[in-house]
């Protein structure tokens, strides 16, 4: 699960991860009043107005910007409210910011120049051991340093046996070149980090970047945590933060209803059950001569009502042009999921695009009778190529 970054800074903080003053905002009111209240804890010469969305690279799409007056913090936040951010990691659609996060500006100089540092910490499956990962080359994007320039990219393994032990996290500051008060600041940091990352369950944290103060203390300027969707059940508090605004209608309704869903940008929309098949779906998909518009797995207890609830998740989708669906009689039989369709068909009506059903296992013969015999535009098939013909025909039909 994706968070926000105000909300990724409140957890780092109970864990004494050191973050800069910030408060959230809904409106451009709102976002003055906290910028007051910043300046009355902290004689700030600016302050840094930042769009929320669960996506990287705001800074460049104008998602990021500084102002020196309260009347500037006003300004960044109504042109920030309410655009289409478009990011690297947001695709050509973009998304909607409905809050700004507004902090004090930690890069005023005083005797030194503050630094961008990058640091990280995740699961390594090679190893099986969790990495902290560190770079000089903060602010940057650290899948072009890791290409450009590797040897820039720091590592150092924790044996989940002992946990993180100082003299790592001294390593770590160690290479990334740091001395003094800012070395030990980076030494609490990296530790502190490491506890957040264990106690919420989480599947990464990243700060990109954490800053090297002029007066050499080490902050995250920017925050990241995704926590482990497995884990939620016992992280109640960081459950409740889920912004349903940030992921796509289709995927909460799907969840809704205990399906995966995953939307995709192709033109046949594919249900099956089981996520091994759903790939192998997509690639039949793919050599019939179609794209997948999608991933929906229905789980082993495909019934009439998810099988309705998938069909309404898969037709909101403008581009589908064909549906198959592939199921695989094992815990459930195939002539259930028949008469699933059948009545899901029945109960949403109008359905005017081609709908292939392969059905294979358990009661697969007679469950391609109750599609064929049902006399709706469903056509049935029990082999893997036939399924992926009939899908081919669809499509270029549809082309046609």
């Amino acid at each position: 699960m994706n968070i926000h970054e105000y909300q990724a800074k409140e957890i780092l903080a109970q864990y004494g991860v050191k973050v800069p003053r910030g408060i959230v905002a809904n409106t451009p009111e709102e976002a003055v009043e906290a910028a007051k209240k910043i300046k009355e804890e902290v004689d700030t010469p600016a302050w840094v107005v930042k769009a929320q969305i669960h996506a990287g690279g705001r800074g460049k799409g104008g998602g990021v910007k500084l102002a020196f007056s309260l009347d500037e913090v006003k300004q960044r936040a109504e042109d920030i409210i309410g655009m289409q951010l478009i990011t690297p990691q947001t695709g050509a659609e973009g998304k909607e910011v409905h809050k700004v996060l507004i902090t004090e500006d930690s890069f005023y100089k005083g005797e030194n120049e503050p630094k961008e540092l990058y640091i990280s910490i995740l699961l390594d499956r090679d190893s099986g051991r969790n990495v902290i990962m560190a770079s000089t080359e903060g602010g940057m994007d650290i899948e072009e340093v890791a290409e450009k320039t590797p040897e820039k990219i720091i590592k150092e393994w924790i044996d989940p046996r002992v946990g993180i032990q100082v003299f790592q996290a001294r390593k770590v500051a160690y290479k990334l070149g740091l001395e003094g008060a800012a070395n030990k600041d980076m030494v609490k940091f990296i530790i502190a980090l490491y506890r957040a990352y264990e106690a919420t369950d989480a599947s990464q944290i990243e700060i990109n970047p954490a800053l090297q103060t002029s007066d050499n203390q080490i902050l995250a300027l920017d925050a990241k945590v995704n926590i482990d969707d497995n884990a939620l059940y016992r992280q109640k508090n960081i459950a409740a933060m889920r912004d349903l605004t940030e992921e796509a209608p289709e995927e909460v309704e799907a969840g809704e209803h205990d399906l995966n869903y995953v939307k995709l940008d192709g033109n046949v929309g594919c249900m099956v059950n089981g996520a091994g098949l759903a790939m192998a779906t997509m690639d039949i998909i793919k050599l019939s001569g179609g794209e997948p518009a999608n991933f929906l797995d229905v789980g082993g207890g495909a019934n009439a009502k998810t099988v309705e609830a998938g069909f309404r998740i898969i037709m909101k989708d403008p581009n589908v042009k064909a549906i198959l669906i592939n199921i695989f009689g094992g815990i459930v039989r195939c002539d259930r999921v028949a008469n699933g369709v059948v009545e899901a068909y029945k109960n949403i009506g109008t359905i005017n695009i081609p709908i292939i059903v392969r059905l294979q296992g358990t009661n697969a013969e007679e469950g391609a009778k109750i599609i064929n015999e049902s006399g709706l535009k469903v056509e049935s098939a029990i082999l893997l190529k036939d399924a992926a013909e009939k899908v081919r025909i669809a499509v270029s039909e549809v082309n046609a």
